[in-house]
């Protein structure tokens, strides 16, 4: 079974990287599907969370990573991906995704399986890491080692 991690991953995270792992034991087979939005604007372009995210997977086996455009369920149609895999850290996160469930199981029948996050990175989000980095903040315990580096770098390019 093929299921595909749709998000942002700006920039990705231990509990992005949690979700994903646990996605591939029940799955087997998990696109890391990279969104892009032209109206949003990103600490790391489109190419890098390719990059950083393609990085932090490389060693789960049956993981690949793609860029999104469009709309999921095409996304997941084109690709023979039946499932959605979506982490949820609080209820508002589980009101937001049951909505997107509903839409994409109505044009498609594409299913969502929401996995709670784990206890250890429940309270984590990209957006978080980012005001923090931004800040001057060390967010190396809540990253890979090379988006630690990175954000590290766009932060001593910021600032001069």
């Amino acid at each position: 079974m093929r299921a595909v991690c749709p998000g942002s991953f700006d920039p990705i995270t231990h509990g992005h990287l949690d979700v994903i792992t646990r996605a591939v034991a029940l799955f087997g087979e998990v696109i890391v599907a990279v969104g892009r939005n032209s109206a949003k604007k990103y600490l790391f372009d489109t190419d890098e969370r390719i990059e950083l995210v393609g990085a932090a997977v490389a060693d789960l086996p049956g993981v690949r990573v793609e860029v999104l455009s469009g709309l999921l369920v095409d996304f997941c149609r084109d690709r023979d991906a039946g499932y959605v895999v979506k982490g949820l850290r609080f209820a508002s996160d589980f009101d937001f995704e049951l909505q997107m469930a509903h839409i994409n199981h109505s044009l498609t029948g594409l299913e969502t399986v929401l996995l709670p996050a784990s206890a250890r990175w429940g309270t984590l989000s990209s957006t978080m890491v980012r005001e923090v980095a931004g800040l001057g903040g060390d967010v190396s315990a809540f990253v890979p080692e090379l988006v630690a580096e990175r954000i590290e770098q766009k932060r001593n390019t910021a600032n001069g």
